[in-house]
């Protein structure tokens, strides 16, 4: 520590007030970008497998990977699987119901995981868990913090974020998947 800095004055009421809104602010607008980055993506994703839109096979096509998976009957599962990620994504971008879509993202991930990434390691060069972990864990994190003021659910009451938001994402996420992976 540097024994020649000019000491500052300690801060006031007023310092701590500007201090607390802006990091306030910007810590919504950041959980902001996080979600809609991060959501609209995942609804990409499940329109893919629903709809066919960005370059995706469509119901059809992704059934019969899942079937492929040993998920049958495979289009049920591609309804399942798109579902989970489109909605899942849109609630999230939305900041809507934020634990239940943190929920379906978590459970799709954890079976991506198990069916598909599990067996090649870590690194998503290699085909591994990286990329899901990292979508589960992001899910996992908003729905820890809550997703900020800039949301639908902060003015509904369990849009504040917390240790049981975050039990609720995770709780019905790994029930969610290992109800799927048991059918």
């Amino acid at each position: 520590m540097n024994e020649n800095r000019i000491p500052r004055r300690p801060p006031g009421p007023a310092d701590a007030h500007a201090t607390n809104a802006s990091t306030s602010s910007a810590a919504d607008w950041g959980l902001l970008l996080l979600r809609l980055t991060f959501g609209l993506l995942m609804a990409a994703h499940g329109a893919q497998k629903l709809f066919g839109l960005f370059g995706g096979g469509g119901l059809t096509a992704t059934g019969q990977a899942f079937a492929g998976l040993g998920y049958r009957p495979g289009k049920v599962f591609a309804v399942i699987g798109g579902g989970s990620e489109f909605l899942g994504g849109l609630g999230l971008a939305l900041g809507l119901l934020t634990p239940l879509a943190a929920a379906a993202l978590i459970g799709t991930m954890i079976n991506a995981m198990v069916t598909v990434t599990g067996a090649h390691g870590l690194w998503d060069e290699d085909g591994g868990v990286e990329y899901n972990v990292c979508i589960a864990v992001a899910a996992l994190a908003v729905a820890a913090i809550g997703p900020g003021r800039l949301s639908v659910d902060h003015y509904l009451p369990w849009g504040r974020g917390g240790w049981p938001e975050a039990a609720v994402a995770l709780g019905l996420g790994g029930v969610g998947a290992a109800v799927t992976l048991g059918l």
